[in-house]
């Protein structure tokens, strides 16, 4: 399996994380995703968190899941009352466009957590997988640890998978995620096409953004994540 690293730097996004030394984010940084600064890609400057109001745009919906551990789930438990952050991705696409972009996301998210306890306690990060035929709970964790290795980062993100097509269909319906297999079974990207899509959940579980390719800048999201903490502590727009 090719490394996520190896897919990002042939899209030409290495993950930001790894582009950083650490020790200098975590000193008197009051919005460390800042410190990833502007890109080719997201050449502007993120809005002042509170400065905006995310609409709710439904429920998000339940399912049940299987964690790399083997364990099950419903999803609305693993969200917790937390902000989620939910991708939908599998573990055998090497689209450099395509899934390394969500992995990379998540990742940098939980990079921006570890030094800001504000984000970090009040943060779940999932990928839920739509290849349940390869995507067991046993690749999910080599996956897993594979991608810490490759991000520079360690802590929990939770990979997940269903126990059968059953189980994850009725999920994808309700979230809206498309995908679809390739004529040709042997494409060096993978054998599914889909759209990349991440989605922003509250604590009351209803979807207040959706992310696609062009929109998964680590400093667009977390901005959206300190406007949803301000919002639940009763703060208006900017204040």
């Amino acid at each position: 399996m090719a490394t996520l690293a190896g897919a990002l730097i042939m899209a030409g996004a290495v993950p930001a994380a790894q582009a950083h030394d650490p020790e200098a984010l975590t000193a008197g940084h009051e919005r460390p995703e800042l410190s990833f600064g502007r890109s080719e890609q997201y050449d502007y400057d993120p809005p002042l968190p509170g400065s905006y109001r995310l609409p709710a745009i439904k429920p998000a919906p339940d399912g049940r899941v299987l964690d790399s551990k083997e364990r099950l789930h419903q999803l609305h438990a693993l969200m917790d009352g937390r902000i989620t952050v939910l991708a939908f991705i599998y573990t055998r696409c090497s689209d450099p466009r395509g899934c390394p972009l969500a992995i990379s996301l998540l990742y940098d998210l939980l990079f921006v957590a570890r030094r800001d306890p504000a984000i970090g306690g009040s943060l779940r990060l999932m990928a839920l997988s739509f290849d349940v035929e390869n995507d067991t709970p046993e690749v999910l964790a080599d996956y897993a640890g594979a991608a810490q290795k490759d991000h520079g980062a360690a802590g929990e993100l939770l990979f997940l998978t269903t126990r059968g097509e059953a189980e994850l269909d009725p999920i994808l319906e309700a979230y809206g995620q498309p995908i679809g297999r390739k004529l040709d079974a042997a494409d060096p990207f993978g054998p599914y096409t889909h759209q990349l899509r991440v989605f922003l959940i509250d604590p009351e579980r209803r979807i207040r953004n959706i992310y696609s390719l062009g929109f998964l800048d680590p400093r667009l999201v977390a901005t959206d994540i300190r406007t949803l903490l301000l919002e639940r502590r009763g703060q208006s727009p900017g204040g």
